[in-house]
């Protein structure tokens, strides 16, 4: 969710905590005095994420290991602290905003890759390891993790699994709770507790596991991950697909599933991104293309040519305009820029951007851009579309200019209506990024009120004194943190 660059920044330091000098000499003692800061640059440092929101915490704590980790929690539990553990801080959601000050928990220096286990394909890391690093690690052991969320070369495993990222891979290859086998996690009690383990089999008690990953820090801290791991795929074939019409686009991703081909990738962009991309690019595609598909297979390289020409063979009848096969490293990445082009392009529209990651079954797709082409003719607003085909999620990017006035609430009414289209057609409000802030107040849509109230049970079970990364998910005051500043 975003909106303009701040305009209403929120100051907590100071005011809403009880983070005294006697509490930050204990800090000090337990992280060592040269990782505890209230110093204002770094404050400010640690008080945005990529919605741009601000919200001062009180101090800045780095952590080095579980140990120190536990020690603070426990303290700030006792002392009723607001705590909040933090990545790269890279999310999308506010999920890693400092909404009522307290101690920001930075993992980032908790980065060791501790194991690679080629013989029963796991790995054990740290939550501050960057995704990208762990992924070029085992791919040096012909080894693979495929969870590739766009922000792979700067966001944290830790975040990863706050958020339960996904990316391109995951309609082959699934997202990162797919990938989570075990966890060492301290509860807001202070208590260090281990879920899961090192075996792809274990059924014993409660799945805690899965509990913990995308609870976007809110049920405790994560200090050790167990991630299983694949054979790196020995090739990889990309093609691009443009069609007459989004339909055709949408009909062609369900025949290649249905036809027992599970590709890699199926990356769409609608007529409003291509069209967005023509402004700002050269882009070779034919004139009366609507949507364009970008196919990618994987696996043993004899295969790769004979799975192709099945794609080709498929989806020939479906409004396809022109095929383009890449035969070569370069080819291919000629084609992933064209994906890549489309949020670069977006300024040419307006200002400022609300970007959405809704998700609709595969099937609804056509009928979710046919709803967002009527909302935006309807309010006058221009709404880009692209995203993750094979798994229905949408890449929303509402595109205005929030200096006209009256173009706030515009924006309210816009995301109400997309949020309550995808709802009806079976869909989420959130595929990947979260509910942190930013959905918190559109979060009654999907859920039912008894679902909802399970979840805070959980939520106040495990942390009675509401300390962990609070104001995040559940819906509290319906318009406190939404629609507050424009991403980058």
């Amino acid at each position: 969710m975003i909106a303009s660059p701040p305009h209403s920044a929120k100051s907590t330091s100071g005011n809403r905590t009880m983070v005294n000098d006697h509490i930050l000499r204990m800090l000090e003692t337990i992280a060592g005095q040269g990782n505890v800061s209230t110093q204002s640059t770094d404050l400010l440092t640690h008080a945005y994420d990529a919605t741009r929101q601000k919200f001062l915490p009180d101090v800045v704590v780095h952590v080095e290991n579980t140990e120190q980790v536990s020690r603070i929690v426990r303290l700030a539990n006792t002392k009723k602290i607001p705590i909040l553990p933090r990545g790269a801080g890279s999310g999308f959601t506010g999920g890693s905003l400092p909404v009522r000050g307290g101690i920001v928990l930075v993992l980032t220096r908790m980065n060791r890759i501790l194991e690679i286990d080629t013989d029963n394909l796991i790995t054990v890391v740290e939550p501050g390891v960057v995704t990208g690093r762990l992924q070029a690690e085992v791919e040096k052991l012909g080894l693979f993790y495929p969870p590739d969320p766009a922000s792979k070369d700067f966001s944290t495993l830790g975040g990863n699994i706050a958020e339960c990222a996904g990316g391109p891979r995951c309609v082959k290859y699934g997202v990162t709770r797919d990938y989570v086998l075990g966890l060492e996690v301290v509860l807001p009690s202070g208590d260090i507790i281990h879920t899961g383990g090192r075996t792809m089999k274990n059924v014993v008690g409660y799945d805690l596991t899965r509990l913990f990953v995308g609870s976007e820090g809110t049920l405790g801290v994560v200090t050790r991950i167990i991630l299983r791991l694949l054979p790196r795929p020995e090739s990889r074939k990309t093609m691009l697909v443009a069609f007459a019409s989004i339909d055709g686009a949408a009909r062609a991703v369900s025949t290649i599933i249905q036809g027992k081909i599970i590709p890699t990738t199926l990356e769409f962009m609608d007529a409003s991104a291509i069209d967005c991309v023509r402004r700002t690019a050269s882009l070779d595609l034919p004139a009366a293309c609507r949507a364009v598909l970008i196919i990618e297979v994987d696996g043993e390289e004899t295969a790769l040519d004979r799975q192709v020409g099945n794609i080709g063979e498929l989806i020939a009848s479906l409004d396809v305009l022109a095929t383009s096969i890449a035969a070569t490293t370069a080819e291919s990445e000629a084609i992933w820029q064209v994906r890549r082009s489309v949020s670069a392009s977006l300024r040419s529209l307006n200002p400022d951007k609300f970007n959405e990651d809704i998700v609709v079954p595969r099937s609804k797709v056509p009928e979710m851009i046919h709803a967002l082409e009527a909302i935006a003719a309807r309010y006058g607003v221009a709404i880009v579309n692209f995203g993750h085909a094979g798994d229905g999620n949408i890449h929303v990017n509402v595109m205005v200019d929030l200096a006209e006035i009256g173009m706030r609430e515009t924006v309210d009414q816009v995301l109400d209506e997309i949020f309550r289209a995808t709802v009806h057609l079976g869909g989420s409000v959130s595929g990947e990024h979260g509910i942190g802030t930013a959905k918190a107040p559109f979060i009654a849509m999907e859920l039912d009120p008894a679902t909802l109230a399970c979840m805070q049970t959980i939520k106040k079970a495990l942390d009675p004194n509401n300390i962990m990364n609070p104001g995040k998910i559940f819906p509290e005051s319906a318009d406190e943190h939404r629609l507050s500043a424009s991403r980058p």
